[in-house]
């Protein structure tokens, strides 16, 4: 090799280094990040759920998955011909799972291209798994196309008002209208004898 080919190849693995070790580190928010079973319901991180992700989170990691996409969806022809050989015997493995890893490789590099190209955009991601290595033995998907990054609302927890102040118990209420009527009757009586009287 060439002094050239040996300081370009250097660069290239450098670079790669690079770009790769933020994402391995990078904590994980909505969209672009945990992403659970075949249904890819996409969930924000629940370590601190008080904090949206900003719009240069979104972005930058979309351009960090769109990069990943770029550089390695050649990795998908070894992971079909894994997963097919896995599935069924050696030479169907290789030949098969050859053209679905070449199919796989132009559909994430296709991916790769137009999440580079859309990054100032936050959608939601196109291929799952997110990278070639995330689930390696689940065969690479691709759902809906520029579907908006929409952050889940915050909702505020309620605070519960406090119990009202015990009343103080009522005296029980007696019914005296028996009462009254029959002292009522008698003193209309008495006033109707005195005035029949006269």
């Amino acid at each position: 090799m060439t002094k050239l080919n040996r300081s370009y190849i250097a660069l290239l693995f450098t670079g790669l280094f690079m770009a790769y070790t933020p994402i391995t580190q990078a904590d994980m928010q909505q969209g672009y990040d945990n992403q659970t079973g075949e249904n890819r319901s996409y969930t924000q991180n629940t370590n601190d759920p008080l904090r949206q992700p900003s719009y240069g989170d979104k972005i930058g990691k979309k351009a960090l998955n769109a990069f990943a996409n770029l550089t390695t969806g050649v990795l998908e022809i070894p992971k079909n011909i894994i997963n097919t050989t896995n599935q069924s015997n050696f030479f169907y493995g290789l030949i098969g799972g050859g053209f679905k890893g070449f199919v796989h490789t132009a559909g994430r590099m296709g991916v790769g291209i137009a999440e580079l190209i859309t990054f100032p955009i936050p959608t939601q991601p196109i291929a799952y798994p997110l990278f070639v290595w995330d689930d390696f033995d689940v065969d690479t998907t691709y759902g809906d196309v520029y579907r908006l990054d929409k952050t889940q609302k915050i909702v505020q927890p309620v605070t519960e008002a406090p119990a009202p102040a015990p009343t103080p118990p009522r005296a029980a209420v007696v019914d005296r209208s028996a009462q009254y009527n029959q002292e009522t009757n008698r003193k209309l009586d008495r006033l109707f004898k005195k005035e029949m009287r006269k």
